[in-house]
């Protein structure tokens, strides 16, 4: 599984690096790839839209069941057990849309984390023969142990330790130009005071890198909150369990890993607020309701349409009809009538 997170990684890479090259800052060509990626992604993210407003519309008849039925919990879920049919609804409909977004997500996220293999494209086995010498450092080597975040403390200490990174034959490993991309790209890392190649939970108070993982916290819960009441729905499933957890669990991880990997959390969280914002103008549960209707009344259109045309007598009022019928039955039983005259 990492090898296929590695691969999409290092395809998005490649965008990673042009917007680097152009820009020259990490934390700006970050929000340049997150941009792309959210395009690449639209199609998925409209069907998540529109799965989270017909789930808010289902919700709404849902709760009108419920007040119908009162107390009797059995009749109203079998009520809604049709209606879920009906309105081919799932509980789980809406994480389906979110697979693929997700698995895209941890490409870019080892885009991210493995710089010289999948944003630089180094060889992979000079950057191996790398970590091998950076772990084998003491102190250094000790805390690098473990994590997967090796790459991105190399580019961090390159300049210092470009020296120290040799073959078994005492030639560097890396070319000039090599050398140059990883020195100019360890150059960008400084965006708005904060230093994305250090991590949150080993720098000083007065850096504000605590601030990262708080905003990665922040904008995931408020995002969510607000969309979730813009489009009437309560969290289900998988989805209730996300806005529990998942921004907790993304500020941890955020905490104790480098800025560059939080900060991009936050510019997607961001960008894709914005574009959740925008689709909700578009496919929202009122405007779903509304073309639903529109197409229920076409289709009504068109099947009269398709009905054979029958000439119809012309039209007598019911009074005439009943007056008639009375003279028609005078002139059939004369005898009665003239009985009921006497």
């Amino acid at each position: 599984m990492t090898e296929l997170f590695n691969l999409i990684g290092s395809l998005f890479g490649y965008i990673l690096w042009a917007a680097f090259y152009v820009v020259k800052n990490f934390g700006i060509s970050i929000i340049i790839f997150t941009l792309i990626v959210k395009l690449l992604l639209l199609p998925f993210s409209i069907k998540q839209q529109r799965s989270m407003a017909a789930n808010a519309r289902f919700q709404k008849k849902q709760r009108e069941i419920m007040d119908r039925y009162g107390k009797d919990r059995m009749g109203a879920q079998a009520e809604i057990q049709k209606l879920m049919e009906k309105e081919n609804v799932s509980m789980t409909g809406g994480c389906l849309p979110m697979i693929a977004p997700m698995l895209v997500m941890l490409g870019v996220y080892y885009s991210v984390i493995n710089p010289l293999t999948n944003t630089l494209h180094l060889a992979a086995d000079k950057v191996n023969q790398v970590l091998n010498s950076l772990y084998a450092l003491p102190g250094l080597g000790t805390s690098l142990s473990g994590n997967n975040y090796g790459q991105i403390y190399t580019v961090k200490y390159f300049n210092v330790l470009q020296d120290f990174f040799k073959d078994s034959n005492g030639q560097a490993l890396f070319s000039s130009s090599e050398t140059d991309s990883i020195n100019q790209f360890a150059g960008g890392f400084n965006f708005l005071g904060w230093d994305l190649l250090a991590t949150p939970s080993s720098s000083s108070f007065w850096s504000f890198m605590w601030l990262i993982p708080v905003l990665c916290f922040v904008t995931s819960v408020v995002s969510m909150i607000i969309m979730q009441k813009m489009n009437g729905t309560k969290m289900q499933g998988c989805m209730f369990v996300f806005i529990l957890l998942m921004p907790l669990f993304s500020a941890w991880i955020a905490f104790n890993v480098p800025g560059a990997v939080g900060f991009y959390w936050i510019a997607s969280t961001v960008l894709g607020f914005i574009q959740s914002l925008i689709l909700n103008i578009y496919y929202n549960a009122s405007i779903i309701e509304a073309r639903d209707e529109a197409h229920r009344i076409v289709l009504r259109r068109q099947q009269e349409a398709e009905v054979a045309y029958v000439d119809a007598p012309d039209y007598v009022a019911p009074s005439q009809i009943n007056k008639a019928r009375m003279e028609a039955k005078s002139i059939q039983y004369p005898e009665k009538k003239k009985k009921k005259r006497r």
